[in-house]
Parts: C-alpha cells; structure tokens; sequence
C-alpha cells in the first residue's frame, strides 16, 4: 500500500477510480473541494481500463465497454475529457451452425427457419410462437411471452445459465427485457441516439478527467486499510456496499468473469462483428474482437473471451427477488448516514450501464457540492 499523506486537508474521500468515482471527484473538484481519490487497483478508470498489449493493440481488460446514451447531458459531460469515434456495436450469436444477428430480428428468423418474411410476416410469425403469459415475474416468462420456447432454448437459456449461473426462470424479469426483439433488419445491438467509444480509449478520458489540481490520486490502496487513518467531510464510496458494513447482513450475491486474452498475429479480422455469442457451445460466454470497437489499424488482431464464475472481483449484481431485500436492508444503513454517499453499480446494487452510472453520479456531486 502506498503511503498517504494524512496531514494534506481533504475535504472528499472518493473510494473507487471508475466512471462514479471520477465524475464525482471532477464535480466537486471544479466546486472548490480537496479530493482524494484511492483505488486498490493498481490503475484508474474500473472496469473500463483500456491498455495496449504486448503486441501494441489496444484492449478492454475488462471486457468490451460500448458507450452508448439518450443522455445530451452526459455525452456533453464527457466529451469534455474525450474526442469520439462513431461506432455502433453489432453481435452476432452462433445457435447450430450459423452466426445469427442478436438481438432477434427479420435476419435471425429468416436465416434459421429458411424462411423469407417481410416485416408483417415475421411479426405474425412470432405471435404464433410467443406462449402468452398473463402475469411477468421472470427472465422466462420475458422470453416465452416475447418469442416462444424454441428461440428461447436457442437463444437465452444456455447464456442465461453461464452467464448467470441460473436458470432464466430464477431471475429478476428486468434481465432478459434489456434485450428487444425486432421484425426489420435492424442489426445494431443498441439503438441509443448516441453511440460513440472514446477516441484514443477509456484510460486516457479517465485521466484527463482526474487531472486538476484539487484532485490527488493514489491506486493501489485498499479502503479498508486507512478508513480509520484518513479523515474527510464527505465520504463517497463506489465499492460494494455490503463490503462497506462489514457484511453484517450477509453477502450480496454477485456474478464474477476471467477473462481469457489471446492475440492472433497472422489474422488480420477473427470474426465479421465486434462480439459473437456462444449460447450453447464452449464454457465461455461470447467472444470480443477489438479492433472492431477502436478501428485501430495494427497488425494481428487480440480477442477476449469471457468465462462466468462464482468467485472473484464483484461485477454483476444477480437481480432476484431475495438479493433485492437483502440489499434494501444495507440501504437502510446507508439512508441513515450523513456524511457517506453510495453510487455506482455495486454501491447501489444495481445493473447500470455506464451512461447511467455517469448521471447517477452527476446527480450526487450536485447534492453534495450544494450541501
């Protein structure tokens, strides 16, 4: 751990160096307040660090991160820090021997019934095939009401169950009806008004981000190891909140991912997309080429492909009824605090893409610096 400097006045504690953390720290930095922002990894920028590899291509760490947004007010924000370059994401998922356009559109269905509809037909075509369900409490019931079981086995069940480690009829209905279902041809993964990646990467934003003079950054230093050392007037904390109380309720359940990196020196293009799904083959969810998301043009091509786990670094909160209540109960604790603020995705427990992190976080930063 590196040593601080506990006698500099610090008016913020920000614990976590991701999108909640940084958005914060800048806000209240431009408001007149001393920052510190720890991390204790050995980086900035969370789950959304970007680095060049051995070979000199630029990859997400963590896996793909696609930005894309409704929000004018968060791109305005962040292109403060960053230039764009257009890219809209498309995924392909291999279901027998065919790579598929996901999510499920007049391509998907007339490529794997060998049929040819026009928009009204493939309409009709999933309304006979969709099992109507009066009341929608599950993943499952999302998907038979929306396509019927067949697209569901082909398509949802198998990923559902590696990525998730349960069964869709085991999740939270707000899983599944984050991915739509189209009749036109429409092959984009997001259909936001704005979908851009970061010119030059995440990391380089996240820096420009934290560089102002109130602000001092320090990686590598774990929050539990100084929380009785350092003393601020504002605490904001972006890490697990049942981490934060000790666990006094239990842990929140949370899905975990390794993250297996290859780079191909001979291949100029491993796949036609940015992402291809594997639903019912391999141990390993999907499969992400990055040249694709940065137009980079290097030689060879680095993919990344992603394998669910039980145990390790927090990063999908698991949306179930119980886990909800248990988190309503750490939230509790959290409501009674004064001077402690809770945001981002494993603060909050919730499954916020990374646009949503930024307003959440923009929307603290206004309370706090008018507090």
């Amino acid at each position: 751990m590196q040593k601080l400097n506990t006698n500099k006045k610090i008016d913020v504690l920000v614990v976590g160096a991701g999108f909640a953390g940084c958005v914060v720290a800048r806000e209240l930095a431009e408001a007149g307040r001393q920052v510190l922002v720890i991390d204790k990894r050995e980086h900035i920028a969370g789950n959304a660090y970007d680095s060049h590899d051995a070979n000199g291509v630029l990859i997400h760490n963590y896996g793909p991160h696609i930005f894309h947004t409704n929000s004018e007010k968060v791109l305005r924000w962040l292109s403060r820090f960053t230039q764009w370059r257009f890219y809209e994401h498309r995924v392909l998922a291999k279901v027998q021997e065919q790579l598929l356009p996901i999510p499920i559109n007049r391509t998907t269905i007339n490529a794997l019934y060998n049929l040819d509809l026009d928009e009204k037909g493939v309409a009709e075509f999933l309304e006979t095939n969709r099992e109507a369900k009066e009341t929608i409490k599950t993943s499952e019931d999302v998907v038979l009401n929306s396509v019927g079981s067949d697209l569901c086995d082909k398509f949802f069940r198998g990923y559902t169950k590696k990525h998730w480690g349960l069964d869709l009829s085991e999740l939270s209905a707000g899983v599944a009806a984050r991915i739509p279902t189209r009749t036109n041809e429409d092959d984009r993964y997001f259909t936001d008004t704005y979908q851009f990646m970061p010119i030059d990467g995440y990391t380089p934003m996240f820096g420009r981000m934290l560089d102002h003079p109130n602000i001092t950054v320090k990686v590598g230093v774990a929050f539990e190891e100084l929380r009785h050392e350092l003393t601020a007037a504002t605490l904001v904390y972006t890490g697990p909140i049942d981490e934060y109380y000790d666990y006094r309720f239990g842990k929140l359940p949370y899905r975990s991912l390794r993250f297996e990196h290859e780079h191909l020196p001979g291949t100029t293009q491993h796949q036609p997309v940015g992402t291809v799904n594997f639903p019912n083959d391999h141990a390993y969810t999907r499969t992400t080429e990055f040249k694709h998301l940065t137009g980079q043009k290097v030689a060879g091509t680095s993919i990344v492909s992603e394998y669910p786990q039980a145990e390790g670094d927090p990063y999908y909160p698991i949306p179930r009824p119980e886990n909800e209540a248990l988190y309503k109960r750490y939230q509790e604790l959290a409501d009674s605090e004064t001077n402690v603020h809770f945001v981002g995705r494993l603060a909050q427990y919730r499954y916020y893409n990374m646009d949503q992190v930024v307003a959440a976080a923009l929307k603290l930063a206004e309370t706090v610096a008018s507090a």
